[in-house]
């Protein structure tokens, strides 16, 4: 990361001006030394006190309003080698704010970007490509396989399996026939489709999605920093010793001294120096942080709002059990509904073949196979006829079969695969998304660092997301939620006085992202939409790295905490000294350029 022209700019035009005085100083020259200083102290401190001064006029009372001050009262008393070391030192935290700060989420731009732009409608018996947002509803339309469906509609020809993940978090596709709503924003897999649009383009989740990440980006109030938060009380008490000194002694230069060392540099260096470490230190780790703020509010946040699918799961239902029907037994079950899955593309027949592969059964060759698309797919293994997939398709092809399947498996929880054999029933296969290894101790970390109230929320079903909750000792669970519904939740956790953190991974997590305090993404494979609309971004496939991220925050702003008091303590010394005389305006400058390395070279141990 590196500062752009215009933040270098100030602090080395200050240190240039600095240098240039005291060479013609030693030259024995201090008018045209002076000259030096004054110039520099116009050039650089007026553009410093006039944002300052329009800071102030928006209600805005920040830390650098008593820098502000001593640069003003340099000019007025022509002191000008004072008034430049603080402008170099004001430009010179502002510069490392800029480093801090990452780059504006571009969330918005990014889900506009992908959106369906075209959609296949039928008029006077042809297929018209128009755009998206012209279609109205009632309107015929055609998806086609890796397109995605531009508007809500209801199904009215063909099968296919749609993938919803991107709107719900579910890793299994859902079966599409005719019936059957799709929400904008699913993907077509496998088949064509032919769809009667229930809303426009414009009312459509998708973009309803869009909307939520644009009023939550513009309602997040702006972080106060840690600077300002201090400076409410430092200013006032700075300013009631310096109308002490004028009060004792009438002297504008002992005022002029008290401005300079109470000029905040631990306020103004001390944090940004902490947090570009700390930056850097998570960078390291493989944890991008978007801008300081967001270190600076997750060292303080309380709650921890987890999506289930993709982040605290592995996003990858795997084979959990097989229960079967005599006279099959489950390594017969597996060999046989793997034979006929080889040639499937649907998470759960990769899954199946995956756990065969596990216990070292060999799958035979089918023929005759046939896929119903989002159901599942028959075949003939070694002159045997096998049907695998949902019990809606074993009830239409294998009737016989399916009553024994649905007696044995009512009730049985998680998603499951129905397997029939020459028309008898052979046994049912059940799936889990399994919770990612240490999951459990990364819950427990995070609440030995405060973040003790924790929550589940996901778009899977609500039995699914409970169990997981269960496993993993969560609490406070909920499943079935639509984006909006997750940005309610977090909101709601807000108002009971609760800061943030909201971990994600998929598109229906961006709302709630940009609606907590801290949103952080798990990107490792890609991220999306959800690591732009994050504060911070966790590159690694590990949910142990927001464990890191907490404690790398807290650990800087601890560093940045010590690095206040110890630089806020001397400049209270140094300004009771001066006020009494004892400290002229440039030894004052000096001491305080002290003070201020002092709680740089502290504030550079967030970095290690």
């Amino acid at each position: 990361m590196s500062l752009r022209p215009a933040a270098v700019l100030p602090p080395a035009a200050a240190f240039s001006f600095i240098l240039l005085g005291l060479g013609l100083r030693l030259l024995g020259h201090p008018t045209p030394a002076t000259a030096a200083w004054t110039a520099g102290l116009y050039l650089v401190g007026l553009p410093l006190v006039a944002r300052t001064g329009l800071g102030a006029l928006r209600g805005r009372f920040a830390a650098d309003l008593i820098a502000a001050l001593a640069i003003v009262a340099a000019m007025i008393l022509g002191k000008p080698l004072p008034g430049l070391v603080v402008a170099l030192m004001q430009s010179g935290g502002e510069a490392l704010e800029r480093l801090a700060a990452g780059r504006a989420s571009r969330a918005v731009q990014e889900l506009e970007a992908i959106a369906p732009r075209i959609a296949h409608r039928r008029r006077d018996g042809r297929w018209e490509d128009v755009p998206a947002d012209v279609v109205r509803v009632s309107d015929t339309l055609l998806v086609r396989p890796g397109e995605m469906v531009p508007c809500d509609a209801l199904v009215v020809e063909g099968e296919g399996g749609v993938d919803i993940a991107r709107l719900t978090g579910e890793p299994v596709p859902k079966a599409a026939r005719p019936g059957v709503q799709l929400r904008s924003g699913s993907l077509l897999l496998d088949a064509p489709l032919i769809l009667r649009v229930e809303a426009p383009a414009s009312e459509s989740l998708y973009a309803q999605v869009v909307e939520q990440v644009r009023t939550a980006q513009a309602s997040k109030a702006p972080l106060q920093r840690l600077a300002d938060r201090v400076a409410v009380w430092f200013t006032p008490l700075t300013l009631a010793v310096c109308g002490t000194a004028w009060a004792l002694s009438g002297e504008a230069d002992r005022v002029l001294a008290v401005l300079v060392v109470a000029t905040p540099c631990p306020l103004i260096l001390a944090t940004p120096v902490a947090i570009v470490g700390g930056i850097n230190r998570a960078a390291r780790r493989r944890i991008i942080v978007r801008h300081g703020g967001a270190l600076e509010t997750l060292a303080r946040a309380t709650a921890a709002v987890f999506d289930k699918t993709g982040t605290v799961t592995l996003g990858q239902p795997e084979v959990e059990a097989v229960m079967t029907v005599a006279p099959l037994d489950e390594r017969e079950v597996l060999r046989l509904a793997a034979s006929v899955e080889q040639g499937a593309g649907h998470p759960l027949a990769r899954s199946l073949v995956r756990a065969a592969e596990r216990r070292h059964i060999t799958a035979g060759g089918a023929q005759r196979v046939v896929e119903a698309p989002g159901r599942g797919v028959s075949g003939m293994v070694e002159g045997r006829r096998v049907t695998v997939g949902a019990l809606s398709l074993i009830r239409e092809r294998e009737p016989t079969a399916a009553a024994k399947l649905d007696e044995n498996g009512a009730g049985a929880p998680g998603l499951r695969a129905y397997v029939a054999v020459d028309g008898e029933a052979g046994g049912i296969v059940t799936f889990a998304d399994r919770p990612r290894e240490g999951a459990d101790r990364v819950l427990e970390g995070l609440r030995r660092l405060g973040l003790r109230r924790q929550v589940l929320l996901s778009g899977d079903d609500s039995a699914t997301v409970a169990s997981v909750a269960h496993e993993l000792g969560i609490r406070e669970v909920q499943g079935d939620l639509l984006p909006q519904d997750k940005v309610a939740y977090v909101r709601r956790l807000r108002e009971e006085g609760e800061l943030v953190l909201m971990v994600g991974d998929g598109i229906n997590d961006a709302p709630a992202l940009s609606t907590a305090e801290v949103g952080m993404a798990m990107a490792a494979h890609g991220g999306g939409i959800a690591a732009e609309a994050a504060d911070v971004v966790v590159l690694e496939d590990d949910l142990g790295r927001v464990v890191d991220a907490v404690a790398i925050s807290q650990q800087t702003m601890r560093i940045a905490y010590q690095s206040l008091a110890a630089g806020l303590g001397l400049s209270l010394v140094a300004m009771v000294i001066a006020a009494f005389g004892h400290i002229p305006p440039t030894m004052g400058a000096l001491l305080q350029e002290g003070i201020d390395l002092g709680v740089i070279l502290n504030a550079l141990r967030a970095a290690k």
